[in-house]
């Protein structure tokens, strides 16, 4: 028989503050919701906020489980890992940032190896920096979510990935439009957007999402979407969560703008 084999999907964007942190653990949330057990793996390496806006306690991180393969003291994927409840589990950024140049992307690669085996669903969380550790995740997933907002600046940067992707004959990534981070951007229209980064937006979380004591969900350690009131609040919002999950997992989520 064969093994089982999970679904890698990558977060990326070219520019921070885009609301990538908030969004990954929405769709965690969501596939939480499919009832697909998750990894949520943070390779922002210097600055990763998934533990925290979690409450995760992690007493063991990636820095910890690539040092331990290196110097042939690993034991159980699971001694590195901490649960945030019974389909979520969290793989932490390391506790020293001083710790991020230490990781290799080769590592990495295996990390992704041991995770796939033992999750449905890995979610990576990375910097905007394409540095090797990004570039190995990006190699390696199975879906890239390029998350984007209404920013002049991280429209040219998008742009520029793009073109990247398309002179590498990467096709494998949806374009998610946040217009839920910074509700007082409204730059461009949609089909500006379009025009200037020179292909089609896929998702669009609109500004209904927006949440003003989003400090409230991560003090708690609270997954917004998994909240009642946001559940009942902000209904369609949530809706297009799920249809990206679904489309991530291979069923009826059509793409829509």
């Amino acid at each position: 028989m064969a093994s089982k084999k999970g679904k890698i999907i990558t977060v990326f964007s070219t520019k921070g503050g885009v609301g990538k942190t908030i969004f990954t653990i929405n769709l965690a949330g969501t596939f939480h919701n499919l009832n697909k057990r998750v990894l949520i793996i943070d390779l922002d390496l210097y600055s990763g906020g998934i533990a925290v806006s979690l409450n995760v306690d992690s007493k063991k991180d990636i820095y910890n489980l690539i040092d331990d393969l290196n110097n042939n003291r690993f034991t159980e994927f699971n001694d590195y890992v901490s649960k945030y409840n019974d389909n979520i589990d969290v793989l932490s950024c390391p506790k020293d940032p001083r710790q991020g140049s230490k990781i290799s992307s080769k590592y990495v690669e295996i990390v992704l190896v041991n995770a796939i085996s033992r999750y449905d669903i890995v979610l990576i969380d990375t910097s905007h920096i394409l540095n090797d550790v990004n570039l190995t995740a990006l190699d390696k997933t199975d879906d890239i979510l390029l998350l984007l907002s209404n920013d002049p600046i991280d429209l040219k940067n998008m742009k520029s990935l793009i073109a990247i992707f398309k002179d590498s004959e990467i096709d494998n990534y949806y374009v998610v439009l946040n217009n839920a981070i910074n509700t007082d951007k409204d730059f461009f229209t949609p089909f500006d957007i379009k025009n200037i980064i020179k292909t089609n937006i896929d998702y669009t979380i609109g500004q209904q999402f927006h949440m003003n004591n989003i400090d409230h969900y991560v003090i708690n350690g609270e997954i917004p979407i998994l909240n009642k009131k946001v559940k009942s609040q902000k209904k369609k919002e949530v809706e297009k969560f799920l249809k990206i999950a679904k489309r991530l997992i291979g069923k009826d989520g059509d793409i829509n703008d």
